[in-house]
């Protein structure tokens, strides 16, 4: 099982496991680059991992101070993981084993982070998961290709790293 590091925050260097298979970790330069982006928005947010892989977004979210972190992820395996990594962390969240088109909650999240496959990118899964974000929350997309444009959403920065575009909306 392959790992990643955390970036920043009081976990700064802490490791945490990767499901492997199909999921693909973001990288750590896309990762800081996305979290450079949220820097103000983060502390004390309630915040949403959706597409969780191994967890390491929401967890970076949690080492810079989110308040709480809910991570959704279809794969049980990969549920697990991120249950194993907030155990050898000390932290605690909730984990729920969903398709993002299946996810349900009456939360609404202040920030929702969202790292789709790129081999199966669907716009209308980051469609689904606005009704979760609050009205002035923000969404952290990594996605393949141009920002999509996403309704009632401003675009408010978008940047290419390689092979993968990171893109910040506000909902208003």
């Amino acid at each position: 099982m392959n790992s990643v590091k955390i970036t920043s925050g009081t976990l700064r260097g802490r490791t945490i496991a990767t499901p492997g298979g199909n999921t693909h970790p973001m990288g750590e330069r896309e990762r800081l680059a996305l979290f450079n982006m949220l820097t103000e928005y983060i502390p004390g947010a309630r915040v949403l991992d959706a597409f969780a892989g191994s967890g390491a977004l929401g967890i970076e979210a949690m080492s810079r101070g989110a308040l709480t972190v809910e991570f959704v992820e279809k794969n049980p395996k990969a549920c697990q993981v991120i249950r194993d990594n907030l155990k050898k962390l000390d932290l605690e969240a909730k984990v729920t084993k969903s398709s993002v088109l299946d996810y349900a909650s009456d939360a609404q999240f202040d920030l929702i982070l969202a790292d789709p496959p790129y081999t199966d990118f669907k716009v209308e899964e980051v469609k689904h998961l606005l009704r979760f974000l609050k009205s002035g929350g923000v969404l952290g997309l990594s996605h393949p290709g141009d920002a999509p444009n996403l309704p009632k959403m401003e675009l408010v920065r978008s940047r290419k790293y390689a092979g993968a575009s990171i893109s910040l909306y506000f909902k208003g």
